[in-house]
């Protein structure tokens, strides 16, 4: 019979399969076990390891005992002196500072170029840093002119030449009298010839010319003595005219006007002896006129047009004379402004250069400061209350130590609206160094040590932790004489406390170096 669509299988067809699975169930939970042992072998390893490992650290953790466990169970060691010898050594109380290693007063240097023609390049003679500015030495050259060094505090601000006068004349004689040459009067602040042989004078020690004005000025010297001679030559014309007039007569004009009255006379005296009334007469008339004449001839003339012209020629003489002196001033040497560099307190060193050779000059060239090298330190007031000027003092060099001089302690200024900060700069300045420890030490901060008081030699001393009071006072120490004895409180006098030490005398004379003091228990 067939099958209809739909139809359940039979029960034996359709139980077959659970019944080969039932059959199959412990066969495959063996396996499963077995395989999940084998799959995770590794990790019960390493449990069973950690747990073999957790057991025997609890075991040791029992037996083992720290250093700190052990100080701590342990009992309190026996209570004993802490003594120190009484020592031999020299004492010395110090004020101990830094301080820059700097030079001072460093300024900025300008030089006046106002009045060249051209450009002001720097043709020449620039120096290099840390060379030593001193009187009459070049700062710079420019335009192929010197800049000359001369003491001063008085900023250029002028050419001095002949006639001018003020107090920059004043300081270029001085500084000129400095560098040994002879400026005339150093009172006095006027330029004169003298001046300007000195200027003269100074170009020639740092091998320059003098600047004198060149060809135009010779030819002004050359027109004035020409006028001169020109006026002179007037003078002289005048006066021989006025000489001319006012001149006595020549003795030929005397003889003839004689002559001519004597003959006029003798007409007179043949007309009186034989002539007519009218030949008396005419002879009377010349004898008058002939003395009339005379009077005329031998009188002295009018020279006062002359004289006007003497008067004239003589002052035009004057000012001929001066416009030659004038032409002749202005033909000897003068101090042109960009010339010169007035710096105070010579000698100066150069720090810095701003320009070198065919640069433009168009601020500043460079920057100068003292040649002396100095320390500068800062000091509380305490402390500056312990020092003065003069007094010692140790740098510590790289070298090696080296003495210096305190040259100046000074409030520090405080700035406008702060308060004062109550501290001093000190200023020292270090014995003679070589040139290798400045440069070692120029820009550095050094340490620096003064001593304010000190023993003389060694003496007896002790840790100021050994000194105590007594019931009345006085110092003492504990003697601990080291073999087991008592210690025995002696008395003492003290010293100089320093470097956490103490001079100590024994009042009885019983302590020495060596013995035993107590510090602490």
């Amino acid at each position: 019979m067939s099958r209809r669509f739909g139809q359940r299988k039979s029960a034996p067809d359709e139980l077959a399969p659970a019944a080969e699975s039932v059959a199959l169930k412990p066969h495959s939970r063996s396996q499963g076990w077995r395989r999940l042992f084998v799959g995770n072998r590794v990790i019960w390893v390493m449990a069973t390891v950690a747990i073999v490992a957790l057991v025997a650290g609890l075991g040791l953790g029992q037996l083992i005992v720290s250093p700190g466990q052990a100080a701590a169970d342990a009992d309190a060691p026996a209570a004993g002196l802490i003594t120190v010898p009484v020592e031999n050594r020299q004492l010395a109380n110090d004020v101990t500072m830094r301080g820059d290693a700097t030079y001072a007063d460093a300024v900025e240097v300008s030089i006046e170029t106002g009045e060249l023609a051209g450009p002001p390049i720097v043709t020449g003679q620039v120096p290099e840093v840390a060379a030593i500015f001193d009187t009459a030495s070049i700062a710079l050259e420019v335009t192929g002119r010197p800049v000359i060094v001369l003491p001063g505090d008085l900023p250029v601000y002028r050419t001095l030449r002949v006639g001018v006068s003020g107090p920059d004349v004043l300081q270029l004689k001085q500084g000129l009298s400095v560098a040994g040459i002879d400026a005339g009067a150093l009172d006095s602040d006027v330029f004169d010839a003298q001046t300007a042989s000195a200027v003269t004078a100074l170009y020639a020690k740092v091998g320059y010319p003098a600047p004198t004005g060149g060809s135009e000025v010779e030819s002004a010297v050359s027109g004035a003595e020409a006028g001169v001679s020109s006026a002179q030559a007037s003078v002289d014309s005048a006066n021989n005219a006025l000489a001319t007039v006012q001149g006595a007569a020549s003795n030929v004009d005397v003889v003839e006007q004689g002559n001519l009255v004597r003959s006029a006379e003798r007409a007179l005296a043949s007309a009186r002896a034989d002539g007519t009334p009218n030949e008396i007469a005419d002879a009377a008339e010349a004898v008058t006129l002939a003395v009339a004449r005379r009077v005329q001839a031998l009188a002295p003339r009018d020279s006062s047009a002359e004289t006007a012209a003497v008067t004239a020629a003589k002052a035009e003489l004057t000012r001929a004379g001066e416009n030659l002196n004038d032409a002749r001033d202005g033909a000897l040497a003068y101090l042109p402004a960009g010339e010169v560099l007035y710096l105070p307190g010579l000698p100066r060193r150069v720090d810095e250069i701003s320009v070198k050779r065919g640069s433009s000059i168009t601020g500043p060239v460079m920057r100068v400061s003292g040649a002396t090298l100095v320390i500068s330190g800062s000091a509380t007031a305490n402390d500056a209350a312990l020092l003065e000027v003069g007094a010692p003092a140790i740098l510590a060099m790289p070298d090696g130590d080296q003495g210096a001089t305190i040259t100046s302690i000074l409030p520090v200024e405080a700035a406008s609206g702060e308060a004062a900060s109550g501290r001093f700069t000190v200023l020292f300045a270090p014995d003679a160094l070589t040139d290798e420890q400045i440069q070692a030490v120029q820009g550095t901060n050094v340490r620096v040590r003064i001593p304010v008081s000190s023993t003389e030699g060694e003496v007896l001393a002790v840790p100021l932790a050994a000194l105590t009071a007594g019931p009345g006072g006085e110092s003492r120490v504990e003697f601990d004489p080291g073999d087991g004895g008592e210690t025995v409180l002696v008395e003492v006098t003290t010293g100089l406390a320093a470097e956490g030490f103490v001079e100590i005398t024994a009042v009885d004379g019983s302590l020495a170096v060596g013995d035993l003091v107590v510090v602490g228990r």
